[in-house]
């Protein structure tokens, strides 16, 4: 699963341009809400809005493998923004987020306002804590890479006869680093990562909200046909070390859906999030490093169909 976006100035990239503008792609004034990007993530845009309220602004843009693509998909900020909100609220009595209700929306250019609705969150500076929290339920994706191969899944051995997108006997937690945008995020080891963020303490609990959030999250999406092979979370602590959950929470950018009806173990399912940019990449032959070969409408137009199949199944419609 690729990288997200930090919520704190310090460490994070200073902002550069992942895309250019095309043909019918939004100017840039209207997209601006006047205040100043303290940071660019592969998806999000980070603004001050005062000392200790940032805005969190979910782009259309496309990253996968690490790298950011040219083409956007029309309406995913606003689908990635409206998961996330839903499941940070859902999650709220586990672990405190980033999320702050407040007024923004006065403070921003008027000409920006559209582009703005739907797709933009108030949140409070964190410092962003340098690994990505990842909790699989299943074997697919790099661990069923890792396991074909013979290899440790985040420093764990598997049983031996496990089959592709199988069900694991419990959740496994495999922590990843945090690359910078067009590097590639490397599987950490739990004492790896208590090295990292610098506190055995600390790592401990992130593993415990990470598997307690996971097993909340699947027990919603069996009840609404899906099931959640894999998901990412960030977390983030504040000046007195306490603890938060920030960035996205269980979008198609972070998190593999596939639906329960058709799920058979041994074959790689149909999923709702990025697997089928993945895949037609993958069928292309990319080498997977910057830049990006340009996608196709088809390819376009099907990752936006299944980014909304999973938000209806999980919320309902939205009018995009």
């Amino acid at each position: 699963m690729d990288g997200g976006d930090a919520w704190s100035a310090e460490g994070f990239e200073t902002p550069k341009p992942v895309h250019t503008a095309r043909p019918g792609s939004q100017l840039e004034s209207e997209t601006d809400p006047g205040l100043e990007r303290i940071g660019r993530g592969k998806v999000r845009d980070l603004y001050r809005l005062d000392p200790d309220r940032l805005l969190l602004v979910a782009s259309d843009r496309l990253s996968a493998f690490d790298v950011v693509f040219r083409e956007p998909i029309p309406g995913k900020g606003r689908i990635l923004t409206d998961l996330s909100r839903f499941w940070f609220e859902a999650t709220a009595e586990i672990i405190p987020n980033h999320c702050l209700a407040g007024d923004w929306e006065t403070r921003v250019r008027t000409e920006a306002w559209d582009y703005l609705q739907g797709r933009t969150l108030l949140v409070r500076r964190l410092n962003p804590l340098p690994i990505e929290a990842v909790v699989r339920g299943y074997l697919a994706g790099s661990a069923w890479k890792s396991y074909q191969q013979g290899e440790p899944v985040s420093g764990m051995h598997l049983p031996p006869g496990l089959r592709e997108a199988e069900r694991l006997e419990t959740p496994l937690y495999t922590p990843t680093s945090k690359a910078p945008i067009g590097e590639h995020d490397r599987p950490l080891s739990f004492d790896e990562t208590v090295e990292r963020i610098g506190s055995g303490a600390l790592a401990e609990a992130i593993r415990e909200h990470a598997l307690a959030i996971y097993r909340l999250a699947t027990k919603r999406a069996e009840a609404c046909g899906l099931i959640i092979a894999d998901t990412k979370m960030e977390f983030g602590t504040n000046a007195a070390g306490e603890l938060f959950l920030i960035d996205e929470l269980l979008t198609p950018d972070s998190t593999r859906f596939w639906p329960r009806d058709t799920f058979e173990p041994g074959r790689a399912p149909p999923s709702f999030d990025k697997q089928f940019v993945r895949d037609y990449l993958e069928s292309i032959g990319w080498n997977k490093q910057p830049p990006p070969p340009p996608l196709p409408a088809p390819i376009l137009e099907g990752t936006r169909a299944r980014y909304e199949e999973a938000r209806q199944r999980l919320l309902g419609p939205i009018k995009l």
